[in-house]
């Protein structure tokens, strides 16, 4: 077997990703330590061609090696914005007419 290269997968450029429409989905991620999962969020980001990631209070920003090692180059391709103050993101996305929802992982969690 052998491991399938970046061309083999045949990805689109980043300046022909920034042109193709995306879906209208902006992720959030608030207060995220794990660089590598905010690596990740990038990369699965450019899987599914959202539109945006907010990146939100300490969650770090690219450029930063730990998030490019699993972003794969994802982190310059997709759009992505900071906020220091996470509900500032959320009426952002309001104001825009956007649903917002929720997902935590946490005991109790609603």
């Amino acid at each position: 077997m052998k491991k399938k290269s970046v061309l083999d997968l045949k990805r689109i450029s980043q300046e022909e990703f920034k042109r193709v429409e995306k879906i209208s989905l902006t992720v959030i991620l608030d207060n995220v330590r794990s660089l590598n999962n905010i690596g990740s969020v990038f990369r699965t980001a450019d899987a599914f061609r959202v539109e945006c990631i907010y990146l939100c209070g300490i969650t770090a920003t690219p450029p930063h090696t730990d998030i490019h090692k699993t972003a794969l180059g994802a982190e310059d391709s997709v759009d992505w914005v900071y906020f220091q103050d996470t509900c500032e993101a959320v009426d952002n996305l309001l104001a825009a007419g956007y649903e917002v929802y929720a997902v935590e992982q946490v005991e109790g969690s609603i």
